[in-house]
């Protein structure tokens, strides 16, 4: 039985979004074979942690998963007959051609008009195709799923690789869209497994890894850097040049700019078919003078005398609290 995807993430069924992507990241953080070489038990519970996010962070996917249960996964999957079905057999089956009673004031429904010719009498599995199975006849071939690492810039920016199919040597051109993300699946219809009887063959799933960068945090299509300033920066302002993936950008510190300060750059994170262009997130961080000689250390100690007259001098005031014991 297959573990509940609440349970590989380690949240509860009804956390928000926010919870879901939260305990995704960790997990996925802490499971990444970059972090983990040769342990496949981490490799296999982190495959379990991306199909599950795959799913949970989907509101369409997540509410079909929790009405049905991972059969709400399969190709060709129909709620709506699904339900249905389930429907059906709550009455016991009564109410349609060839039972007894009725449904819906003693309406008599034709399965064949319900599910569109897939019931048989007296033939009960043709009633699975509902749930993704296909009836007798050519079967599409197995889907193939192959892992593959990229570097950040190439996640951002998309890219076109020639890779070699998993099952043999031949390669095959595949393209990455911009924007993937850790855990991004992409399908390449046709590219899996041959049928065993005739049939399409089966398609090739590519789970996206993404190595981390130098500089840039992700979030969601969000971007984040960290810009060191110097002191006299902070204290002036001045304009900086920052690097983006749509090359360099000139921003504005403000005067007497603290610590930590954070500044948004709009439309200049990562960009989705889809999806607004996310926003570049610059924080700054004022940089301390490290003296190279004792020359440079007086030099320090008399300007920060200087400096100290002008601080408040109720700084960490708020601090002083009796927290107790």
């Amino acid at each position: 039985m297959a573990d509940d995807f609440y349970s590989v993430l380690g949240v509860p069924k009804d956390a928000g979004a926010d919870a879901i992507k939260k305990a995704y990241r960790k997990l996925a953080r802490d499971l990444h074979p970059d972090k983990n070489p040769g342990n496949k038990d981490a490799e296999t519970r982190f495959k379990a942690v991306n199909r599950a996010y795959e799913t949970l962070h989907d509101p369409k996917k997540r509410g079909l998963y929790d009405e049905f249960g991972e059969e709400a996964l399969r190709e060709g999957f129909d709620a709506d007959k699904a339900r249905a079905y389930r429907q059906w057999q709550s009455q016991g089956g009564n109410g349609f051609r060839g039972g007894a009673g009725g449904f819906g004031g003693g309406r008599t429904v034709n399965l064949e008009d319900l599910f569109g010719g897939a019931y048989t009498r007296g033939a009960e599995g043709d009633l699975g195709d509902l749930f993704g199975r296909r009836r007798r006849g050519p079967m599409k071939g197995q889907d193939l799923e192959q892992e593959i690492t990229v570097d950040f810039e190439t996640a951002v920016r998309g890219t076109t690789l020639q890779l070699r199919r998993p099952d043999s040597t031949e390669t095959v051109t595949v393209r990455i869209p911009p924007g993937a993300d850790e855990g991004s699946r992409v399908r390449i219809p046709g590219q899996g497994g041959q049928s065993p009887n005739g049939g399409p063959s089966g398609d090739l799933v590519l789970v996206i890894h993404v190595r981390p960068h130098p500089l840039f945090k992700r979030e969601g299509d969000d971007l984040h850097l960290e810009v060191p300033i110097r002191v006299s920066e902070a204290v002036r302002g001045t304009k900086v040049k920052v690097p983006t993936f749509e090359g360099a950008v000139s921003v504005k510190v403000p005067p007497s700019t603290q610590s930590g300060t954070v500044l948004r750059v709009r439309g200049k994170g990562v960009s989705r078919k889809g999806r607004p262009q996310g926003d570049l997130y610059i924080r700054f961080m004022v940089h301390v003078p490290q003296p190279r000689s004792d020359r440079d250390a007086a030099e320090l100690d008399r300007v920060v005398d200087e400096l100290a007259r002008l601080e408040d001098p109720n700084l960490r005031q708020h601090l002083d609290v009796d927290l107790g014991q």
